[in-house]
């Protein structure tokens, strides 16, 4: 079926791609708009791809005309809420190892933005005297530009701006019978600077269920049991100064027996919520070239060999990075995406791998990487050689997009982001493009039990919604996990069920390096709720990842197992990179097997034992904990609470030197479940690291 699937929710200004989904790259698809607000002189081009960019609030209505009928799509548009942000850096900011001679003379400076809607790629910030300043309109919320002069991330400045506003909304939908009708509820939540929301509902024009059927009362709406078709599905949407990420549910009811089971109740699932085992799972990390060691060259077999060592950890899922046919180290530039690298092994042996994690019970997801390819990717190569058949397939630098100052792929360049070149953007107005790529995730979803999704927010929101309708059609417990920086609600709307959490990510860094006090970690779990994330969302917490400078060279090792226990105490999924647990302080470094920190890697077993042990753990919420600091530096200790109803643990971290002496004003004792020791008289502990008690217990 070719209808483009779910309404679509936008905010005015705000492009929204509308494509005929399970693509035949010769087939014939023309879109028309038949509905928009009374203001509006929004237009669509031609194309089987169109971009719907509303310009007023209101309700829109594309149809597309595929060759198994007319479908239509609905673009619901929000009031835009943006400010102007004036970003600007000075030569002196520079990080660079030449000084800073040559940047005072430049007249301009490439921008790459990391904040919504002024996206990666080149932007220029004109000098001003001595600042080079851009300025730009941005939603609420705290927002990260890079200025570069050569567009490689060797000499680089940063300025942030904080845009006042309120966050999003949240909503949260239940079904239930009531006398005979079937009624969707919403609870709708507001954000936390922000006014009570409204409701708003919608259908799903894929189903048979008729507006006139359906009786919306605010928060409510209703349905009579045989109204109700084999399958419906209902979204909505809180609405106050901003709009929330909508929420589903489906119904569907058993053709066999009618709309509703024998006890008068219909079947009801939240196809937006995460697996139930993600909630419980550890991640591993892999970088796979530099997992066996330094004389040992890293193959499917190499890995396939060292599983006692992961199952020793006691992690539920290994991620590996890239295992495609690559020319580089990373694995990222992609040259053949349906077979895997040569250095590394055939398929056959990339199975035997999978097949032996799966016998130790692990699960193993796979690097999508599906916003480019290697520009020694014969497409790319065909496509710039002038093939007809391969002109639309990657992305062409807009002509209003000066590039006159830089020379890094040729006239003619094609899309890319940062510096990146080398691996040209794919053009997902393509729909031989959009075919491409669901053969590529159907090649390996059968191998595997998830993806991580590199660069997920280069490619459109609208693809990842008929990925995850593709892959949980076949197995809902199949994971989807995003790689968006910063974090981004949007793509958990009905695409991604476990979110990088860059907050808690950046937080943890700064108390590592002194520069935010041990408290800060609160605020940036209250991060989650601002940016909207419903509250059925799992996150990944993590210190490290093959991005990023270890935690270990850049905040030290008095802090780092403070970091790695607020990883596995707080609500999330944490993950721990492979070599992060032995001591390794390069980004991508070999893993150290036969020096590395044995204390530390059994420091990362117990952590991943106790929180499997305790459902307190593993459930949500944090309170934070009132406390003493009786010795050491009190801006280094945090404490904190967690529950499931059954237990209460209290958590005390310690980022500083040494040991710090803390009395909570929780009353405690017993044993720290981390290490076995004895807790001091009186509720006080004495904290290297971390400490996990009992809370409720008088010593």
């Amino acid at each position: 079926m070719h209808h483009p699937g779910p309404p679509r929710f936008a905010t005015v200004g705000e492009s929204v791609e509308l494509a005929p989904r399970q693509p035949d790259p010769g087939m014939a698809a023309e879109w028309r708009l038949v509905e928009r607000p009374a203001a509006s002189t929004a237009a669509l081009g031609d194309g089987p791809v169109c971009h719907l960019e509303p310009d007023v609030p209101g309700v829109y209505r594309a149809a597309v005309t595929a060759p198994d009928g007319t479908h239509e799509q609905v673009v619901r548009a929000f009031p835009s809420i943006t400010e102007t942000a004036r970003f600007s850096v000075t030569a002196e900011d520079f990080d660079c190892d030449g000084g800073t001679d040559d940047l005072t003379v430049a007249d301009r400076a490439i921008v790459i933005g990391t904040f919504n809607d002024f996206t990666m790629g080149t932007h220029w910030a004109e000098r001003d005297g001595d600042e080079w300043v851009i300025e730009t309109d941005l939603p609420p919320g705290t927002h990260h530009a890079i200025f570069s002069f050569d567009g490689s991330f060797e000499s680089t400045a940063t300025d942030e701006v904080t845009v006042e506003g309120p966050g999003r909304p949240r909503v949260e939908l239940t079904g239930e019978t009531v006398n005979g009708d079937f009624v969707v509820s919403a609870d709708a939540r507001a954000a936390p600077s922000g006014s009570e929301p409204e409701v708003e509902f919608y259908l799903d024009g894929r189903d048979a269920l008729e507006e006139s059927a359906v009786t919306i009362d605010g928060d409510e709406l209703r349905v009579p049991h045989e109204a109700l078709p084999e399958m419906a599905r209902v979204h909505a949407v809180a609405v106050a100064e901003r709009h929330s990420v909508a929420d589903t549910l489906v119904v569907e009811r058993d053709s066999g027996t009618g709309n509703a089971t024998a006890g008068g109740t219909v079947p009801v699932t939240r196809p937006a919520d995460p697996p139930a085992w993600a909630g419980d799972a550890t991640i591993y990390e892999i970088f796979v070239r530099s997992f066996a060691g330094e004389t040992v060259d890293t193959t499917f077999e190499a890995i396939e060999r060292r599983v006692p060592y992961i199952e020793s950890l006691g992690v539920d899922v290994v991620w590996l990075t890239p295992i495609q046919a690559s020319p580089t180290r990373h694995g990222y530039h992609i040259t053949d995406f349906f077979d895997t690298a040569t250095d590394l092994g055939t398929r056959d042996e990339f199975e035997s791998l999978v097949d032996r994690l799966h016998d130790a019970g692990i699960r193993v997801v796979f690097d999508l990487v599906i916003n480019h390819s290697s520009r020694d990717h014969p497409a790319f190569q065909l496509h710039r050689a002038g093939v007809p058949e391969y002109a639309d397939y990657y992305e062409r630098i807009p002509a209003s997009q000066d590039v006159s100052d830089i020379d890094w792929a040729g006239e003619d360049a094609p899309g890319y982001y940062f510096n990146w070149t080398r691996i040209p953007n794919l053009n997902y107005d393509s729909l031989a493009v959009r075919r491409w790529m669901l053969d590529v995730v159907d090649e390996w979803r059968d191998v595997v039990d998830g993806f991580r999704c590199d660069v997920a927010w280069g490619v459109p929101h609208g693809f990842w919604k008929e990925v995850r309708e593709r892959v949980k059609a076949d197995d809902p417990e199949f994971l989807l996990l995003d790689e968006t920086v910063p974090r981004d609600a949007a793509f958990a709307e009905n695409e991604f069920d476990v979110h990088y959490d860059t907050d808690l990510f950046d937080t943890l860094r700064d108390i590592g390096t002194g520069e935010e006090p041990a408290s800060a970690l609160f605020e940036a779990l209250d991060a989650t709720a601002e940016h909207g994330y419903p509250d059925r969302t799992a996150h990944m917490r993590y210190v490290d990842n093959h991005d990023e400078d270890r935690y270990l060279d850049e905040c030290g090792a008095a802090s780092l197992r403070a970091a790695v226990g607020a990883t596995f105490t707080l609500p999330g999924t944490p993950m721990v990179y492979a070599g992060q647990e032995r001591g390794v302080e390069q980004q991508r470094g070999t893993m150290r097997w036969h020096d590395g920190d044995n204390a530390l890697t059994d420091f990362h077993r117990r952590l991943v034992a106790l929180r499997a042990d305790h459902g307190a753990l593993r459930a949500s919420g944090v309170r934070p904990v009132p406390h003493t600091v009786e010795s050491g530096d009190a801006n280094s200790v945090v404490a904190y609470e967690r529950t499931d109803g059954d237990e209460t643990l209290v958590v005390v971290l310690h980022f500083g030197e040494g040991t710090a002496t803390v009395s909570p004003e929780t009353p405690i004792g017993g044993t720290d479940l981390l290490s076995g020791d004895q807790v001091g008289s009186a509720g006080t502990v004495e904290v290297g690291d971390i400490v996990v008690v009992p809370a409720g217990i008088d010593s």
